[in-house]
Formats: structure tokens, sequence, C-alpha cells
């Protein structure tokens, strides 16, 4: 910091040379502090920083290049010149080979000393620069790559936004219109109960997609599962099933379970049944005729659920968008009209939570099948 003395170090076993260095540098308005040795000048480099270290290539015990290393080690920004004596000019050039900014021959000057001393701290002031002008350039960097970011967020979350939007004036205006139309006089008393039918039924695509937009902004704030408990995956699945059975019969569908393994995992429980439940209904949902197949099993430590059912398939351009927020293909509306459009992003983020991954695999017009993969033990308690 301009203003600031620099503070300089001595070491030198020779308390001539010590006191001499001190003498010529002190009236130029350095601090100067002096070390017999090199076990006692590691020492005060660790109680006080400084700037420039003045080392006697030749010391008894610890020797100048031993002492250079773990100068080294301890700030690799500070300023070292060798002392050396006249037969010593090889040494002195070894040091600054290995770190040594300059060299200093015995005997020399008190100018001699300070145009070293002087050029030795010039070159940390520029290093300092250099190293602050990099730290500012990587800070801006830094906050450019976080601009851009942040950017791309907005851009997504206002397109997010829209998409939302969309989405929930369609049943919203859907119901306005019919409850206009009947109290205007357009719909007969006797298609009265008609017109109630499909508001109810738009009244349900909207709650629906609300409790799927809030169910999934909630996965999306987590990054760890809160209070993962010891829950049987087998057990959830035959709940799941028994729930939505009748939904699969009632459509003439086959419906099979086949549990080969019952597995424990540490983990929310409405977080393992909302997986099932929009696995197992959108099976149920798109598949006009035929079967659905639900499979629970165990494959080198890891827990593989699968659903495959027989319904209308997905083309592989449609494959890459269904966990996608709100999108159903043409071919799902059509079988579907009143989808929020959410559940498959709903079990992408839950596997995601728990560090799993699922695997789509589907053929237009002859079925689908969803395996997912869930670790054994994915959360030990406590953690």
């Amino acid at each position: 910091m301009e203003g600031v003395p620099a503070n300089i170090l001595v070491i030198d076993d020779e308390i001539g040379m010590r006191e001499g260095c001190r003498r010529a540098l002190t009236p130029k308005g350095y601090r100067v502090s002096t070390a017999e040795h090199g076990a006692e000048g590691l020492r005060k480099l660790r109680e006080e920083p400084f700037d420039l270290i003045l080392i006697d290539a030749m010391m008894p015990g610890m020797s100048g290049l031993e002492l250079l290393e773990h100068i080294r080690q301890h700030d690799p920004e500070i300023i070292c010149i060798m002392i050396t004596g006249y037969a010593t000019v090889d040494l002195a050039a070894q040091a600054m080979k290995q770190g040594a900014h300059d060299f200093l021959a015995k005997p020399f000057t008190s100018d001699e000393l300070l145009t070293i001393v002087q050029r030795g701290l010039a070159e940390r002031q520029r290093r300092k620069a250099l190293r602050e002008q990099k730290e500012r350039e990587e800070e801006l960097l830094q906050l450019e790559r976080a601009r851009q970011e942040m950017a791309k967020l907005d851009a997504i979350e206002s397109r997010f936004m829209l998409v939302i939007v969309h989405e929930l004036r369609n049943p919203a205006g859907v119901i306005k219109n019919y409850l206009q139309m009947m109290r205007s006089g357009y719909v007969d008393e006797t298609e009265w109960d008609d017109y109630l039918e499909q508001l109810e039924q738009r009244a349900d695509q909207l709650l629906n997609m609300l409790d799927d937009l809030l169910e999934l902004a909630n996965l999306k704030a987590l990054r760890l599962p809160p209070k993962p408990v010891a829950v049987n995956v087998a057990t959830i699945l035959e709940e799941v099933s028994r729930k939505l059975r009748p939904a699969a019969e009632a459509k003439g569908l086959n419906f099979e379970v086949q549990i080969q393994a019952r597995p424990v995992v540490k983990a929310q429980p409405a977080h393992l049944q909302s997986l099932w439940t929009h696995l197992i209904s959108n099976a149920i949902h798109y598949t006009p005729n035929g079967s659905i197949r639900v499979s629970l099993e165990e494959q080198d430590g890891q827990i593989v659920g699968t659903v495959a059912d027989t319904g209308i398939g997905i083309s592989t351009e449609e494959l890459s968008r269904i966990f996608q927020e709100f999108y159903r293909s043409e071919a799902a509306r059509e079988q579907v009209p009143l989808g929020t459009g959410l559940g498959l992003p709903i079990v992408n983020q839950i596997l995601k939570l728990y560090g799993g991954t699922i695997q789509v695999d589907s053929t237009p017009g002859q079925g689908s099948s969803f395996r997912f993969r869930l670790p054994s033990v994915p959360w030990e308690v406590g953690k």
C-alpha cells in the first residue's frame, strides 16, 4: 500500500553484515528486521509479512538454498536476494534458478545494497500489480458469466411464465365462456347438466394443473430430500396400484404388478408415491386397450422400476421433449384432452433429487416402457 514502508528481513550469521544492512536501509525509510540463522528467520516470517528478504548463501545449520525453499512454500511472492561471497557466485546463480530474484556479491557498498533492494521492491510492486490486475480480470469474467447465466435464467423464467399463463388461461377461459352462455340464456335448461359436467371437468383440470405446478416448484427448490425416512418401495407400489387398478379395469385393461424384491430406501414417502402414481396414471390414460405391466426388482445394487403399456406410444422426435414442462404430443392431446403435461417433469425431478435415472423405449401405436433406476440407499440417516 502506498505510504507504508517496505518490510525487509536480513538473515545472516554475521552480526556485522546484519547491522550493516540495517544501518544502510533504515535511513531510507525501510523497516528492517534481522535474524541470525534460518530457523529464526522462518519464525519471524511466520509472525509478520515481509516484502523482501536478504539471505546469506552460506550459513551453519540451514543453508541459504534450503531456507529459500521454505520461504517459497510460505509465500512465493516474497522477493528473495541471495548474499554470496565471490567464491560462491555459481551458488547464487543456482539460487536464482530456484526462485531467488537476484544476488549480491560480498563485499558490497551501501549504494549497491540500496540499488538492488530498490530493484527488488520495484519487481515486487510489478508482480503485485499484475496479480491484482489478473484478479480484477478474473472477477470481471466471473461477473460477466454470472450476468449471462442470470440473463439465461430470466429468459427461461419469462418463457415458463408465458407458458403457465397460456395453460391456465385455457381452462379458466372455457369455464368463463360456459358460465356466460348459461347466464345469458343461450343454453337450454335440458343441457345444463352437460354444461355443468364440462365446467366440473375444466375446474378439475385447473386444480390438477395448480397442484402439479406446486409439487414441481417444491421439488425444484430442494437440494436434498427433507428428513428422509426408511421407505419400503414395494409397499408404496402396492398402495398406488390398489388405488389405480379400478381405473385400469374400468377401461378393460389387463393390469399386472410383479414385485420381485422389497428394497428399502431413505426418502420421503410422498415422493415415491408421486413417482409411481404419475408413471402408472400416464400408462392408464394413454392405453386405449391392451395391458399395463408394472414391475419392481433389484439389479446390481440398484432399484429398478418399470411401467410398460400397449398404448399410443411416442415418436422418436417427441422422446427428447416429453420431460419438458407442459409438453404434450398431438396424439396425447387427442387421447386425453385435459392433461396437465407436468407428470413426467415431476417424475424426472424426483429421480434427480434421489440420484436416479430414467430410460424410455417407445414405438408409436405399440406402446411405451418407462424404466427408472434408484440407488438402493441413496441417503444415510443424519446426512
